[in-house]
């Protein structure tokens, strides 16, 4: 920086002594035009005072430097990241997929969920405008829901008709029959779909049975992977 100084001074002492010579009209009037002297004369004086600032604020100054530089880079992230927002989202679904069992993870109109640790399929769902955690059951040849889950997707309880003979855990009973509006599991959202309802306290567990995998083009189990593939 010394160095550069130095040269800055010695630039402009050069200037300054053509500009003495012009006005004596002996020289410089034969050598440059006085517009170009003058246009150096400027250059020359900003870049003078220019080089003194940095000296003097040296350390400010690549404090500052390095400061904008990281909010540069801040923004270029910000702007690639927008640019490949789609993308990014996919791979953090399927990367939270493998850690998190039951989450969906969604490519266009495919879906995958990883086998949890009991060996089965939990599914996070949407039964109207409810989450509702389900477990795959192909057993079962309707979606069948647990009372709560019935309340919390907002359908009517209270006068249902119990008259469908259903297998449960807890032996033979019976269930209700509804439609739900729809099922949401990742990207895939099915409507109008018929389920059942069971009895209080005879099911613990909400099924995701056949009445839903029925309306998909596609699924299957890829060792500890379910792919469900929904219709174009």
């Amino acid at each position: 920086m010394r160095r550069l100084l130095w040269i800055l001074l010695a630039i402009l002492t050069a200037i300054l002594f053509l500009l003495v010579v012009k006005s004596d009209g002996t020289i410089a009037a034969r050598q440059r035009p006085p517009d170009v002297i003058s246009l150096m004369v400027k250059i020359a004086l900003a870049v003078f005072v220019g080089a003194i600032v940095l000296t003097l604020l040296r350390e400010r100054f690549s404090r500052a430097i390095e400061t904008a530089m990281v909010w540069v880079a801040v923004a270029l992230l910000l702007a690639v990241g927008y640019g490949f927002r789609s993308e990014l989202r996919e791979v953090t679904d399927h990367a939270m997929a493998d850690y998190l069992p039951g989450r969906a993870a969604s490519r266009s109109r495919v879906v995958e969920i990883t086998r949890g640790g009991q060996g089965n399929f939990s599914v996070a769902a949407h039964l109207n405008s409810a989450r509702v955690s389900m477990v795959l059951d192909t057993g079962a040849s309707s979606v069948v829901l647990t009372q709560d889950a019935a309340k919390a997707a907002g359908l009517p309880v209270e006068v249902l008709t119990y008259t469908v003979p259903i297998d449960t855990a807890n032996g033979r009973t019976r269930a209700a029959p509804v439609t739900l509006n729809s099922i949401t599991v990742g990207g895939i959202v099915e409507r109008s779909v018929p389920g059942l309802i069971a009895q209080p306290g005879q099911l613990r567990t909400n099924l995701l049975g056949m009445t839903f995998l029925n309306r998909l083009e596609s699924w299957e189990v890829r060792g500890d992977k379910l792919v469900m593939r929904a219709h174009p």
